[in-house]
């Protein structure tokens, strides 16, 4: 299902929705446009949010262009465990919401 091939398909979602399409395109340039934040940042920060997001095609590209930004392959396996751990935290952050005060609340609902 996933298969980089499938970003040739672009084109025709854009002729689809093509004012959509044209608003994200010029968002995405925006946010990856040179600013306070380096190029190498930027991606090395996409290939992290790739990861976690878990979405194979972003992570290629990214990872493309993390490379091309001078990106190492140390600082792109520090990348990895960062965003593992960043959605291991907010597993985490997340299970709280299961214990405290509304538990025992609903301990006591008949």
């Amino acid at each position: 299902m996933y298969d980089i091939s499938n970003l040739s398909n672009l084109p025709q979602l854009r002729s689809l929705s093509p004012a959509t399409m044209a608003a994200f395109e010029n968002f995405d340039r925006a946010a990856m446009a040179p600013g306070t934040i380096p190029r190498r940042y930027k991606e090395l920060i996409a290939v992290a949010v790739a990861i976690a997001t878990q979405c194979p095609y972003s992570l290629e590209v990214h990872r493309t262009n993390a490379e091309n930004a001078g990106v190492t392959e140390a600082e792109l396996a520090e990348a990895v465990f960062l965003a593992a751990t960043m959605r291991a935290t907010a597993a985490i952050a997340h299970g709280t919401h299961l214990v405290g005060p509304r538990k025992a609340k609903r301990q006591n609902t008949p």
